[in-house]
């Protein structure tokens, strides 16, 4: 979560794709972002975990805090983009916003997550770079697999290829201890 207009830049800027962007709808608030995890779409968050978020962003709105019956929008991270020189944040797709609608704040839950909060210092950089090599190392990894699947089936089809061919029908492998039979010997053998 960013705490000031700074952070928020920040978060933005280093958001990961598969990043989930909260905000008020029509108000300034914080904005929250959930990692996923990777087997998790931006469009199966359990809902448990989504009333979170929109309580999360609710409580640390000026305006929206103070105010009931809110919208909440959520979008992936990498449908997001910043309007210069207005520092506003719109989603380039309408279809990939999803709405949740927070009747009033829910102390409880605000309670919870402020007690459980972990405040650290990150370095966005870093952690981008460590994710693109990791990301690379799998790609790498997935080539490789590709690359020698392909080599098994080429020499597969080769194989099959050599067999069905009929250029070695009349090379015969001769045992160099039997003598050679010629001529008259051969069509004595043949009748």
């Amino acid at each position: 979560m960013g705490r000031d207009k700074v952070e928020n830049e920040e978060l933005i800027r280093y958001a990961w794709p598969q990043d989930v962007w909260f905000h008020v709808d029509k108000l300034s608030s914080a904005h929250v972002y959930l990692r996923m995890p990777e087997e998790m779409t931006w469009d199966a968050i359990p809902e448990g975990l989504l009333i979170d978020c929109a309580q999360l962003v609710k409580a640390n709105s000026i305006e929206g805090n103070k105010k009931d019956n809110l919208t909440i929008i959520y979008t992936p991270g990498d449908n997001l983009k910043v309007i210069w020189p207005l520092d506003k944040c719109r989603s380039t797709t309408t279809k990939r916003v999803k709405r949740v609608h927070v009747p009033r704040r829910e102390n409880p839950i605000v309670n919870r997550l402020n007690k459980t909060k972990v405040e650290r210092e990150v370095d966005h950089e870093q952690e981008r770079v460590d994710r693109l090599k990791q990301e690379s190392a799998v790609k790498r990894a997935a080539a490789n697999e590709r690359r020698k699947a392909e080599q098994e089936l080429s020499k597969a089809r080769e194989a099959e290829k050599a067999a069905r061919s009929y250029d070695a029908l009349f090379n015969v492998e001769e045992d160099p201890d039997v003598p050679r039979k010629y001529g008259r010997e051969l069509e004595e053998d043949f009748m």
